[in-house]
């Protein structure tokens, strides 16, 4: 499921919630083509150093976490869905 958000500025957002398909998928690069350069470090690095095996953890972890970064930058749900599902993975408070 994915939820929409946007700013202050009206820019909108759409970022999936749950496991991430395409963070198992395509690793470090996934924060990348996300702009979050932080966690696109941060997993590079955890990639090295665990050998690559960070890469079986992070897709359970790194949706929620952009979701929350997201959220800290200002982002709101746009609609009750989106609200909904955010209060569902205790991200926001009802």
């Amino acid at each position: 499921m994915t939820v929409t958000l946007k700013n202050s500025t009206g820019a909108l957002k759409t970022a999936p919630t749950g496991f991430s398909w395409t963070m198992l998928f395509f690793g470090c690069f996934v924060p990348l083509f996300r702009g979050d350069g932080k966690w696109f470090i941060i997993s590079l690095v955890a990639g090295f150093v665990t050998v690559g095996l960070s890469w079986l953890v992070l897709p359970f972890l790194y949706n929620k976490i952009y979701l929350r970064n997201l959220l800290e930058k200002g982002y709101v749900p746009v609609d009750d869905i989106s609200k909904s599902l955010l209060i569902e993975k205790k991200l926001i408070a009802e």
